[in-house]
């Protein structure tokens, strides 16, 4: 009995121990940044401007605005949790093919952008490239768009204002589901400092939503996506299923292809 005690106080000890870690560095479940030195030249093979943005607590962010002769709108562009934006040049071709320019923006810790990151930070500064693009364009010329991690802030930036489009490619339907998905050891609702509850922020969007997922993403998983889109109250609303399509490269995908093409219209 004395041999079951021990153990137990040992199992008990580390899982305490465990969930001391992973609320202390859960930053670094959540966030792979990838630095890149200020005097880097984006290479994006057509013309575009290079911004820096300063917050009122004092970061800089980074983001390189796409540029067209004429345009149709423009694309916010929130990328996912890993990489900059200098991995998005089939992006950048992507909305230019449709006859968009487009924002990218990196976050804080990302690429050349600096400050502390927290979900109200995240927001903050969603807002701030928002109010960048509103000095040269309406509201109803504007599309926000968010892949992956970028779903969430993509959703609550739609929420706070009046975009034309709302467009999530692989979304969650919040942190906090997710994280329980991948972590069901953990008390991840107790948790979490990071919640993103997309799931809530869909129920104040007016405008129409698009939404793409592949059926075989091991990283958020496709049903996370179904349960977003069969939550919203809003009769604008579309999913696009792209099957057998995984996390990544969901623009190979002829699905994609034609589901982008009735989204950007």
């Amino acid at each position: 009995m004395r041999r079951v005690r021990i153990w137990a106080f040992l199992l008990i000890g580390l899982y305490v121990s465990l969930t001391v870690l992973a609320y202390r560095y859960q930053e670094r479940l959540i966030f792979f940044p990838s630095k890149m030195p200020l005097n880097h030249t984006y290479d994006f093979c057509q013309d575009y401007e290079e911004i820096f943005l300063k917050t009122q607590d004092g970061a800089e962010l980074n983001a390189v605005h796409i540029k067209q002769a004429e345009s149709r709108g423009i694309v916010i562009y929130f990328h996912g949790n890993s990489g900059n934006i200098s991995h998005l040049i089939h992006v950048a071709n992507l909305f230019s093919s449709k006859g968009y320019e487009s924002l990218l923006v990196d976050y804080r810790t990302y690429g050349k952008s600096t400050g502390e990151l927290s979900e109200e930070a995240l927001y903050s500064d969603a807002q701030l490239f928002y109010n960048y693009i509103l000095e040269n364009y309406n509201e109803q010329d504007i599309v926000v768009y968010g892949r992956s991690f970028g779903t969430g802030i993509a959703t609550w930036l739609a929420s706070k204002n009046n975009p034309s489009k709302l467009i999530l490619e692989s979304p969650f339907y919040s942190a906090v589901a997710l994280g329980s998905h991948r972590f069901p050891f953990l008390p991840v609702e107790w948790l979490s400092r990071y919640r993103f509850p997309s799931n809530e922020y869909v129920q104040h969007i007016s405008c129409p939503i698009y939404i793409f997922h592949g059926t075989n993403d091991e990283v958020i998983p496709y049903e996370a996506a179904k349960k977003l889109y069969e939550s919203m109250a809003t009769d604008h609303k579309k999913l696009f299923s792209i099957k057998e399509g995984g996390h990544n490269y969901l623009q190979d995908f002829e699905a994609f292809k034609k589901g982008m093409a009735e989204a950007l219209d």
